[in-house]
């Protein structure tokens, strides 16, 4: 019995099973197995849910609360593979952690329901038992030839082998010569080889790989961090890691925070293994998606790299589990069921036994305490590869700068630009505001222009020549008078977004090849890789970028890094809000000097004293980790204790209100909990439904999902319950909005 084996339960005809479904209840369906039929736990079913036919998966015994008579029979088993014991209990895990119903859980793990039929049959031909009289012409001679010797083949297939048209193996199969048959053909993947050479490691990196690849040999729940300085080759000591998994046949799954922009992640994972990994994200069609599924459960796909939704693939014998940039918080789903990719990636590690790597030159502070704590093993590289050295980092005061109003560089980033460019080298500007400007106003009258559906200015995008809410999606073109005061052509961008910072660098250095680099220009992968080329080429002299730019990135000739507002994430009075901007800054500078050219950083900033930018100033990374875990340990924030927010939502605002008013008044009042609110959400109104936030905070050792579910249950019990209204709860929120 292999680790994810479980006592089969088997359901013979007549028997009644429990089917769960994927739909957002969190009950399990009563079934009959049907007369002709004998089903397994985890077996994939079709069967009738009121006017519908559902697919869903045989889940175990039913609750028998259903007379017998009454149960409706499964109508039929489909060929998949099934769904393994051990994912099965991922979901339910997961399922109870968030406090999501089982059944939306479970649609994220049939995300492709097409995977789950029989593969379409391919039309192929073969020689006949019995061969008619005709007349042989040479060309029919080379199809019986072909076809005689080899496997059977598809029309066009066989005439490229006979040097002939389709048509004469057509016809060969009218006059009886030739059978044709129906045939599955699953696509061939190439499998990386792990026999090949790699790049030759550093002593620290040869050390930490020794550790991972003993780790993944041996097998058994392990979770480890390994933190490096940007540039230390952190992704040669994990590929070190897969290469045993792949020695030994077995799978790994690599989930990157933005797969869409991963296009020198690929080059390097080819290069190392011979073989490009199979793809898991949103840009992926309906059939590739169909066959990497296909080969995920089968086992043909030995190595994944996706998104958060890599994690509910099918796999048939994962061995190593990696993330990173763990600390990134694109890993965190905000919708639908509200879970965190990095956190649960470790759970399914832990259920499977298997080692799993956490990856970052920023940890996050959770990621940091359970290495700190000896929970997680730490792997350490505090030097860069090949002898790159670590970027000087300057602070710009924009206090003593005295910029116009609609200037954005200062004179001493205009000079360090100056210099790399002379000097033939690359410079990036870093920005983290998409669009031309955040806010665009009425001079006249002072009337904002808003997205009607959400509490949020509508962002000019001068390239494309649109306003657009970048919460919902909303677009309008630019009013050419004021809907309030009917001023015409009064309308003033206020502030910098990345193509205004563009037009002032374009102004400045008309001979300078610039690039934009934001979700809006590139929209998916071809994009991405068509610009890394562009770069490593020295086809652009200067990238200017929103924090698409600040993953993993490798352009030797990039020495200046230039952040246009330092300051950008500090405000607003998040729990992670520091934390967070000094990732990102951190990671941003890590850019500068991968190759033998220095570095350099310089960060403008109007608070220069402030933590996060004296922590970017003196390199001391550590300070300023260990005063914030201090700062958070004192007031028992995260990790030191929880947080759940409770979210309500709806289109009528009073009936909003009311549910959170009752939800307050019913809050649990025991020692070491705490609940505020309620209180409107910074984004009090959201893609056109009115949102209030409670926030419950917990001391250690408290666990909140019991608590929460008899809150809701007490809830329901009164007969608070607003129609119209959803409560969602986000267990270990990671933003605020």
């Amino acid at each position: 019995m292999t680790k994810d084996d479980s006592p089969i339960e088997e359901f013979l005809p007549g028997m009644r099973c429990g089917v769960l479904l994927p739909v957002p209840l969190g009950q399990v369906y009563d079934y009959k197995v049907a007369d002709d039929m004998t089903v397994r736990a985890g077996d994939f079913v079709r069967v009738s849910f009121g006017p519908r036919k559902l697919v869903g998966v045989v889940w175990g015994p039913g609750a028998g609360e259903i007379e017998d008579q009454k149960l409706k029979a499964i109508v039929e088993k489909l060929p998949a593979l099934p769904m393994t014991a051990l994912m099965r209990r991922f979901i339910a895990w997961l399922a109870n952690y968030t406090l999501s119903s089982l059944g939306a859980v479970l649609k994220m793990a049939m995300s492709v329901p097409d995977a789950l039929e029989s593969p379409k049959g391919v039309k192929v031909y073969r020689v006949a038992a019995e061969m008619p009289d005709l007349r042989l012409t040479p060309a029919r001679e080379r199809v019986l030839a072909v076809l005689k010797n080899g496997p059977p083949l598809s029309a066009s297939d066989a005439a490229l082998e006979a040097a002939c048209t389709p048509a004469v193996v057509t016809g060969l199969a009218k006059a009886g010569a030739l059978e044709e048959v129906s045939q599955i053909q699953e696509p061939q993947w190439q499998n990386p080889d792990p026999t090949l050479d790699g790049p030759s490691l550093s002593g620290d990196q040869h050390a930490a790989a020794t550790d991972l690849v003993a780790k993944t040999k041996s097998g058994g729940f392990a979770a480890v961090l390994l933190d490096g300085v940007p540039g230390s080759g952190k992704t040669e000591v994990y590929f070190e890691a897969v290469a045993e998994a792949l020695k030994h046949g077995q799978q790994v799954l690599v989930l990157l925070p933005e797969i869409a922009l991963s296009s020198q992640w690929l080059g390097r994972f080819e290069k190392r293994f011979g073989a490009p990994p199979a793809q898991w994200h949103s840009e992926l069609g309906v059939k590739e998606r169909r066959e990497t599924w296909r080969a995920v459960a089968d086992g043909r796909a030995q190595v994944v790299v996706g998104a958060r939704s890599a994690l509910f693939l099918p796999f048939k014998d994962l061995a190593l589990i990696v993330v990173d940039e763990e600390h990134d918080p694109a890993f965190k789903q905000e919708e639908g069921v509200i879970y965190n990719a990095r956190d649960m990636a470790v759970v399914r590690a832990h259920l499977g036994e298997i080692p799993i790597c956490l990856v970052s030159a920023t940890p996050s502070l959770e990621t940091a305490v359970n290495a700190s704590s000896g929970k997680y093993g730490l792997l350490h590289l505090p030097q860069r590869h090949g002898g790159a050295v670590l970027p000087a980092l300057d602070l710009i005061d924009m206090r003593r700068e005295k910029l116009p109003a609609t200037r954005w560089l200062s004179p001493s980033l205009i000079d360090a630009l100056t210099e790399t460019f002379q000097a033939g080298e690359q410079a990036m500007l870093f920005l983290n505001r998409r669009g031309y400007a955040p806010l665009t106003l009425c001079r006249t009258c002072g009337f904002r222009l808003k997205c009607p559906n959400c509490s949020a200015w509508l962002v000019e995008h001068r390239v494309r020549g649109r306003l657009q809410c970048h919460h919902c999606g909303h677009i309008d073109r630019m009013p050419q008078q004021c809907p309030e005061c009917h001023a015409e052509h009064s309308f003033h961008a206020c502030g910098p977004g990345v193509e205004r910072v563009a037009e002032e660098a374009i102004n400045a250095f008309p001979d300078a090849r610039v690039a934009l680099a934001s979700s809006d220009t590139l929209t998916g992968p071809r994009a991405a890789q068509d610009l890394v080329a562009r770069i490593e080429r020295h086809d652009v002299d200067l990238i200017i970028g929103t924090q698409i730019v600040a993953k993993g990135y490798h352009f030797p000739m990039l020495t200046l890094v230039g952040v246009v507002d330092g300051d950008l994430g500090l405000a607003g009075g998040d729990l992670r809000a520091a934390e967070r901007t000094y990732q990102l800054l951190y990671q941003v500078a890590g850019r500068a000097g991968r190759g033998q050219h220095p570095g350099r950083v310089l960060v403008q900033t109007f608070q220069p004293d402030h933590p996060v930018m004296q922590a970017m100033k003196s390199g001391v990374r550590d300070q300023f980790i260990n005063a914030e875990i201090k700062a958070r340990e004192e007031l028992y924030m995260p990790p030191f204790g929880r947080l759940v927010a409770l979210i309500v939502s709806g289109k009528v605002e009073a009936a909003v209100e009311a549910q959170a008013v009752s939800l307050a008044r019913m809050a649990p009042g025991y020692d070491g909990i705490e609940v505020l609110g309620p209180a409107p959400a910074p984004l009090a109104l959201l893609r056109g439904r009115y949102r209030r936030r409670l926030l419950m905070k917990l001391r250690p050792g408290i666990v909140p999902q019991p608590i929460i579910q008899e809150w809701l249950a007490r809830l329901g019990v009164a007969k608070r319950r607003e129609k119209g209204v959803r409560i969602q709860i986000d267990v270990d929120p990671q933003s605020f909005l």
